[in-house]
């Protein structure tokens, strides 16, 4: 599934969601339909005093850290699934470019900041993406043998 999303500097990206985000999502645009037939925002609140008004960040970071504390994982906030994503993508060993693009970073650094490995994780890449050097190594320094 794909979606188009407006990114913070107004620039269109295609977001990429899995069949059960789809079945939540669907469910909830319903249930939005309830409180507003306008285009616009996602997120609307529910509040009689603002109803169907564009659900303020604060608002939807109170939401998620009241979620976080009745799960009891306190370190949950807004941007949590995106580095889990993100991270999860470096381990399928998905380029990182292509996660760049994929997340609508300008720039690598910032993708890179997303992204969570391990130290066992980064010695592995190390490793893969030097075999071949190395081995060109091997190969140069046993061909130069009196």
């Amino acid at each position: 599934m794909a979606s188009e999303e407006i990114g913070a500097l107004i620039q269109v990206r295609v977001v990429g969601y899995s069949s059960v985000t789809s079945r939540l999502l669907e469910a909830y645009l319903h249930y939005r339909r309830t409180l507003s037939e306008k285009r616009g925002p996602l997120f609307v609140s529910e509040s009689h005093r603002n109803i169907a008004n564009p659900l303020a960040l604060v608002t939807w970071s109170k939401l998620v850290q009241k979620i976080a504390q009745q799960t009891e994982l306190p370190r949950f906030t807004t941007h949590t699934p995106r580095h889990l994503r993100l991270t999860h993508l470096a381990r399928a060993k998905m380029d990182l470019h292509q996660i760049a693009l994929y997340a609508g970073h300008a720039s690598l650094q910032t993708s890179m900041i997303y992204i969570h490995l391990s130290g066992v994780e980064l010695t592995e890449a190390v490793s893969r993406s030097l075999a071949t050097f190395e081995h060109w190594i091997e190969m140069s320094l046993s061909e130069n043998k009196p």
